[in-house]
């Protein structure tokens, strides 16, 4: 059944009437046209389709887009401030850290999460924290590495 529902998405403020069972992925994907999220598994374990709400790293494919009234969400498309890109897609591409780049989305997405939480990861927080994001190419340690250089110059660092 169709209902009403306000959240913001990117910084701006969606209405939207749609099933309140769909998952947010498909509406973000769908309905609202922000492609960046992939489609990965579709129950919530590889973290592909990861966005933030309000600054927390959730997986968008387990999550009802009634769970979103009155929240704020940002996906890949909306993390970079103009053409400036976050600390966190920058320092991926300073380490190189995709390959293919189909989970690099929710594996940036999940990265700022982690430094939403803590912004003062040890290298093994951040293994820990990206542990559940899976990449078939192998870049974890460029990826880990990548964290750890955001991390840093989020806190002011070279």
């Amino acid at each position: 059944m169709a209902e009403k529902i306000q959240f913001e998405l990117n910084g701006k403020k969606v209405d939207l009437e749609v099933d309140t069972d769909q998952t947010l992925l498909w509406v973000i994907r769908t309905e609202l046209g922000h492609t960046g999220t992939k489609y990965g598994c579709g129950e919530g374990y590889c973290g592909a389709c990861t966005v933030l709400i309000d600054n927390e790293a959730v997986r968008s494919c387990a999550t009802k887009i009634g769970e979103v009234a009155g929240k704020k969400v940002v996906t890949i498309e909306g993390l970079a401030k103009g053409k400036e890109l976050h600390p966190v897609q920058k320092a991926f591409v300073e380490h190189d850290a995709l390959q293919c780049g189909y989970c690099t989305p929710g594996m940036i997405m999940n990265a700022v999460g982690l430094l939403n939480q803590n912004p003062n990861p040890s290298k093994e927080d951040i293994i820990w924290g990206m542990e559940d994001n899976l990449c078939r190419c192998g870049a974890h340690n460029r990826i880990v590495d990548a964290i750890q250089t955001a991390a840093d110059k989020m806190k002011g660092g070279s």
